[in-house]
C-alpha cells in the first residue's frame, strides 16, 4: 500500500480508501462488513469513509461494530454531515447546532471518541461560512475532531473558506471529497489547482463510474443480476454512466488494461491517481475478493503510450457535470 499526505497537514492516508456509500448497511451487512474492514486494515488500509446520511446512518452503525476492538490509532476515520437526517428545520445543513449535534450522532454510532476528518458533505447556502468554520475550529480545540474538510465544494468556495480560516485564526479544512473518474472529470479545470493553492488534497469518491469502469456493463444488454444499475437504491446514480457511448469506451478501456495484464478497475483507479492532488481513491467494495482486486491499483503505474490511449478512448464522450 502507497501512502499520501492530506493537504498541508502531516497526515498520512492510504492511496486506496475503504468506502461506505450505497454499500454498508444495504448490500453488505453484520459479518460480510467485519470481513472487508478486516481485509483493507490487514492491506494497509488506513482511511475509512462514512457520512451520518448513509443509509440513515446504518452505515456509521456497521462500521462501528465492524471496527470494535481495533486500536483506534490504526485507522483514519472520516465522516460527514450536511444532509437531512431527520425532519426537524435543524436537522440539516452546516449550522452551528446541526454541526454539533451531527457529530454526536456520528461518534454514538461509531463508537469512538473523536474523528480524525469530519467534512461537509456540500456547501450550505443558508448559513454563514463563519459560523461553519468557527464550529469546525471549535470542534477541533474541543479534541472530537482532528481536521476537517469539504465535499464536492466549488473552486470558489473553497478559495473562500480558506481566505476566511487564515484571517480569523481558524483551523483550515485540508480535504475536498469530489467525484472523479475517466468519466466525471469536472474538477480538473478549476477545483483541483483551487485545492493546490490552498493546501488541500482530494479523497475521490466513484472513481470507478459506479462500477461502469469495471468492464461489466455491456452495451444493449440489462444490467447483471446483484449489481449496482440493477439495484432500486442505487441504480439512479449509475444511468448517466450507462450511455451507450459510455459502456462502448468501456469495453475498449477494459481492452486496454488486459493488454497491461491488469483489470478496467485497477487501471481506473490508477488513472485517477496519476494527479498529484488526488491523496486517496474511495472504493465500495461488497465483497473481500472486489476489496483485494481494487487493492492493486496502489502499485500500478499507467505507462505513457496507455496514457495517451485513454485521453483518445475518452475525448469523444460528453463532460459530465
Amino acid at each position: 500500500m502507497q501512502y499520501r499526505t492530506l493537504g498541508r497537514s502531516g497526515l498520512q492516508v492510504s492511496v486506496v480508501g475503504l468506502g461506505s456509500w450505497l454499500t454498508f448497511g444495504h448490500r453488505v451487512k453484520g459479518k460480510a462488513v467485519r470481513a472487508i474492514v478486516d481485509r483493507a486494515l490487514s492491506s494497509g488500509v488506513v482511511l475509512i469513509d462514512t457520512a451520518d446520511v448513509y443509509m440513515e446512518g446504518r452505515a456509521e452503525e456497521e462500521l462501528g461494530h465492524a471496527l470494535a476492538g481495533v486500536a483506534r490509532a490504526s485507522y483514519v476515520l472520516a465522516s460527514k454531515c450536511f444532509f437531512p437526517v431527520g425532519p426537524g428545520p435543524n436537522d440539516r445543513g452546516l449550522s452551528r447546532k446541526h454541526v454539533f449535534e451531527s457529530i454526536e450522532g456520528s461518534l454514538a454510532r461509531l463508537r469512538t471518541d473523536y474523528l480524525d476528518l469530519y467534512q461537509c458533505h456540500r456547501y450550505d447556502e443558508h448559513t454563514p461560512l463563519e459560523e461553519t468554520a468557527r464550529a469546525m475550529d471549535d470542534l477541533c480545540r474541543q479534541g472530537k475532531l482532528l481536521y476537517w474538510g469539504v465535499s464536492d465544494w466549488t473552486a470558489e468556495q473553497i478559495r473562500a473558506v480558506t481566505a476566511l480560516c487564515r484571517e480569523r485564526g481558524y483551523v483550515a479544512p485540508i480535504s475536498n471529497q469530489p467525484p472523479y473518474s475517466m468519466y466525471h472529470r469536472a474538477i480538473e479545470a478549476e477545483v483541483l489547482p483551487a485545492c493546490s493553492d490552498c493546501g488541500m488534497s482530494n479523497v475521490v469518491f466513484s472513481p470507478l463510474a459506479q462500477g461502469v469502469l469495471t468492464g461489466k456493463y455491456l452495451p444493449g444488454r440489462t444490467p447483471p443480476e446483484g449489481s449496482r444499475a440493477a439495484d432500486s437504491r442505487g441504480g439512479r446514480f449509475v444511468e448517466r454512466y450507462r450511455t451507450e457511448a459510455h459502456l462502448a469506451v468501456a469495453q475498449e478501456l477494459k481492452g486496454l488494461a488486459e493488454g497491461l495484464g491488469t483489470s478496467l478497475a485497477v487501471l481506473a483507479l490508477a488513472w485517477c491517481l496519476r494527479r498529484p492532488e488526488v491523496a486517496s481513491v474511495l472504493v465500495g467494495a461488497t465483497s473481500v475478493g472486489q476489496l483485494e482486486e481494487n487493492l492493486r491499483a496502489s502499485e500500478f503505474e499507467i505507462p505513457a503510450d496507455a496514457a495517451a490511449r485513454i485521453e483518445e478512448l475518452l475525448r469523444p464522450l460528453p463532460v459530465t457535470p
